[in-house]
């Protein structure tokens, strides 16, 4: 198999991911190498470099940036996620030329648009309980940690694909961990509560 095939597939998997935690970064990123010559895109994904794309992306991926960390505002952009994710994740993953050339552009569309969902239903289904857990404090801080971890990921997809990969299964691993850690000391608190039985 063609070496460029697999680190542009890894590439195109970090850049996917990445639009589930946040779907401007990696748009930007992408753009931004694109403009700086590090990636060469081909048409039409190359307009991506352009300024006015690069001012849209710019300005949008600000105001996400404040929007997620305010609690009741973060959840009505996660609303809107549930579209621009799948929809940044599919640009991302098509833009990745040998990607396409082998193989149907509809296959690397899908692929982009189910990895994007998929990031970002995980990362929705977590918020709530963040805001339960934290009275809304620990928004902000998820949301700045998601910002990170889109933004090493964004950078390792396009320089170091097989780094980007690796961080990857290392953070899904990770929060795995941490949300099965949480299940046990719900159940946990559950059971102490059922043991009590009702308050006279």
């Amino acid at each position: 198999m063609d070496p460029t095939l697999i680190t542009n597939l890894l590439g195109a998997i970090g850049l996917g991911a990445a639009t589930g935690l946040n779907a401007w970064i990696p748009l930007f990123g992408l753009g931004l190498a694109e403009r700086l010559g590090v990636v060469s895109l081909g048409s039409p994904f190359d307009v991506l470099g352009s300024t006015p794309v690069l001012i849209v992306l710019g300005v949008l991926f600000a105001l996400d940036l404040v929007g997620d960390k305010i609690p009741v505002v973060d959840h009505v952009l996660h609303l809107f996620g549930f579209v621009i994710a799948p929809v940044s994740g599919a640009i991302v993953f098509a833009a990745q030329d040998s990607l396409v050339a082998n193989s149907h552009p509809v296959l690397a569309v899908v692929a982009g648009m189910t990895l994007g969902g998929l990031v970002h239903t995980g990362r929705s289904a977590l918020r709530p309980a963040v805001t339960a857990s934290t009275v809304g404090v620990g928004n902000p801080v998820v949301s700045t940690i998601e910002d990170i971890v889109s933004t090493v990921l964004t950078v390792l997809a396009i320089l170091v694909p097989v780094l980007a990969f690796v961080f990857l299964v290392g953070v899904v691993a990770f929060a795995v961990l941490r949300w099965r850690r949480w299940q046990d000391r719900r159940a946990a608190g559950r059971a102490v509560r059922a043991a009590a039985g009702p308050p006279a």
